[in-house]
């Protein structure tokens, strides 16, 4: 006898089960990966997209980019991103805000994503502030602490126009700070602090469109006349520099849209500025959209040879849900073990000098004034 659904539910009887974060480093699926690349139809796509990410591993002094788009880190993927992070797997990441700040962040700080039920009477979770994503359930009081806390963070910080990337990064010492007064210790397993404690910049090139947003907001409503903004510009600028630093670069994307897009722009405004930084060398996307509407998230990487970003040759398409293949392609990647060879750029270091610089050299003009 099918069990009748409770149609007036507790908001404690609904955020039980916690959505768990999958460890890569427990499941070594090199073979299958590789007996996969023997297949065909996707399987040999993801196949050959696995052994170019490990390829970009293996070439020296190849940065790699790490884009973001899509709810990842709410699904249980956290945890592959962090073993990337740590491991030098990965130089610099592009995200939406909803993936740094509304799961990342916000599980820093000691909260829980849990499995959910697409069927649930979407009225009724409103009623009980329980958020959904798919099959996924967000607490939205606890998510209101979460835009309290960007909130403070940027009440705490000197006045001025910040590239998200620098503001991220204020969001990795407050981790440090404050992430052990938190539940349970969860900060240790943050995307955003492991990028922090690597030098690893993560940029959301439009990071208002998340729970900082609302933070932001505020702060500016309370300040209207000396507070901290969001300078998009100087995103785009930083992770150029990034591209002319290095040159030989790689891209691993999961998703599509802004990320994407932010990122392989890094070729044409490198040229733009009269640098002959060359094109993205390396190129993997997982993506399940549809190549047909002329949209971004599904254009094929061959097409962004047209445009100059990415090189013909070391590109592949796989067309796939990402909790399915990212495991896949990073457990194959992180169990062929090049990446024990790589050095860390560190590229947060080459970001923040010159502004630590300038700030030093700000002082001393104010000190020799008075």
């Amino acid at each position: 006898m099918t069990k009748q659904k409770n149609m007036n539910p507790k908001k404690s009887e609904l955020l039980i089960d916690v959505v768990e974060h999958i460890d890569i480093k427990k499941h070594n699926v090199v073979p299958l990966v590789e007996a996969m690349s023997k297949m065909a139809f996707s399987a040999r796509d993801l196949g050959r997209a696995a052994e170019i990410y490990d390829a970009m591993l293996r070439e020296e002094d190849c940065a790699i980019i790490l884009c973001l788009a899509g709810s990842l880190i709410s699904a249980g993927l956290k945890s592959v991103i962090v073993d990337l992070v740590r491991n030098n797997m990965v130089d610099a990441i592009v995200s939406t805000g909803a993936i740094i700040v509304d799961q990342d962040f916000f599980e820093a700080l000691g909260f829980k994503h849990y499995k959910g039920d697409i069927f649930m009477n979407d009225d009724v979770l409103r009623r009980l502030a329980i958020d959904r994503i798919y099959d996924t359930y967000i607490d939205e009081d606890q998510l209101r602490v979460c835009d309290a806390t960007c909130g403070e963070i940027a009440d705490s910080l000197e006045p001025r126009p910040y590239s998200s990337r620098e503001f991220i990064r204020e969001m990795g010492r407050y981790l440090t700070k404050n992430g052990k007064n938190r539940q349970a210790g969860s900060a240790r397993e943050s995307v955003v602090l492991a990028a922090f404690e690597k030098d690893v910049p993560i940029f959301c090139p439009a990071f208002s469109d998340c729970s900082a947003g609302f933070g932001l907001i505020h702060h500016q409503y309370k300040n209207p006349d000396n507070h901290l903004s969001i300078d998009s510009a100087k995103d785009f600028l930083e992770l150029t520099k990034i591209k002319i630093a290095a040159r030989q670069s790689g891209l691993f994307m999961i998703g599509g849209g802004v990320p994407k897009n932010f990122a392989q722009d890094t070729v044409v405004a490198g040229d733009y500025l009269g640098f002959d930084v060359g094109m993205h060398k390396y190129a993997v996307q997982i993506t399940v959209a549809d190549v047909r509407d002329g949209a971004l998230s599904g254009s094929t990487l061959k097409e962004a040879n047209s445009w100059g970003k990415v090189d013909q040759g070391a590109e592949q398409m796989v067309y796939a849900e990402a909790t399915i293949a990212m495991p896949l392609i990073a457990g194959y990647a992180y169990h062929k073990g090049s990446w024990k060879n790589r050095k860390a750029h560190a590229f947060a270091k080459l970001l923040d000098e010159p502004a630590t610089k300038a700030a030093t050299a700000e002082k001393r003009e104010l000190a020799e004034a008075r």
